[in-house]
């Protein structure tokens, strides 16, 4: 991944974008990200690790604590990813005790097994960008393997122990291959009533016009196509 020891960090500030639920939320944008998006619209953050403002855990307390004293409901860990400084993310909970604020991992949910072991009871919310519906999309423009085996384990051991907000960005020409399999394997595997948002605001970005099938941005056609896969389906809890 190319992060080390300590963490680097791009931004963090009181983020209003974010969920009705959770804003305002006290983001902190890690540089550096477990996958390579071809389209990735932050490219400089998740494909940057040395870059960005070394802070240690402590330092990154007193930052949740400032955050917390102007008015933000709980910490979001994001990126990039927060998977390469799972660390220092669990070394600052660790020390923010104190401070009684609501976490949530803002991730895309490719990590290890021993990774989620890690994890596991230190989170309040799993915000998760769930973006293939099998591991050749995963392959192909996140480059790496067995992505559809990894991200589905991860969210069956994530949705056991707390809340869980999922994201998914509609890709064009992929709501056959990605969307419906994403929504499908929810609505089976999860539940109906997972919190579900269905993300239409897709621009190629990144090196996307490498790739002629994501080189423009999703259609109407195609957004109102994956919002009718999922009222048909019956998710009952879908953001838009």
């Amino acid at each position: 991944c190319g992060v080390g020891e300590v963490a680097r960090i791009s931004s963090e500030f009181l983020h209003r974008g974010e969920e009705p639920e959770l804003v305002p939320s006290f983001t902190i944008f890690f540089n550096g990200c477990t996958l390579k998006c071809q389209y990735c619209q932050n490219w400089d953050i998740s494909q940057k690790p040395k870059s960005g403002r070394v802070k240690s855990p402590e330092e990154i307390c007193t930052s949740v604590r400032m955050g917390r004293e102007n008015g933000g409901r709980n910490v979001n860990w994001v990126g990039g990813d927060p998977t390469p400084n799972l660390h220092n993310v669990l070394s600052s909970l660790v020390g923010c005790g104190e401070v009684n604020i609501p976490s949530v991992w803002n991730s895309n949910m490719y990590l290890s097994e021993e990774g989620m072991r890690l994890l596991s009871g230190t989170q309040d919310v799993y915000l998760t960008d769930f973006k293939y519906g099998n591991n050749e999309c995963g392959s192909k423009f996140s480059k790496v393997s067995n992505y559809w085996d990894v991200v589905n384990r991860n969210h069956r051991l994530a949705f056991e122990e707390a809340e869980m907000i999922i994201r998914h960005l509609v890709l064009p020409n992929h709501v056959e291959c990605c969307t419906r399999e994403i929504m499908e394997w929810v609505e089976r595997e999860l539940s109906p009533n997972v919190r579900f948002n269905l993300m239409g605001q897709y621009r190629p970005a990144g090196r996307a016009g490498d790739y002629p099938e994501i080189s423009r941005p999703v259609s109407r056609e195609e957004m109102s196509k994956a919002r009718e896969i999922a009222e048909n389906m019956g998710l009952k809890n879908m953001g838009r």
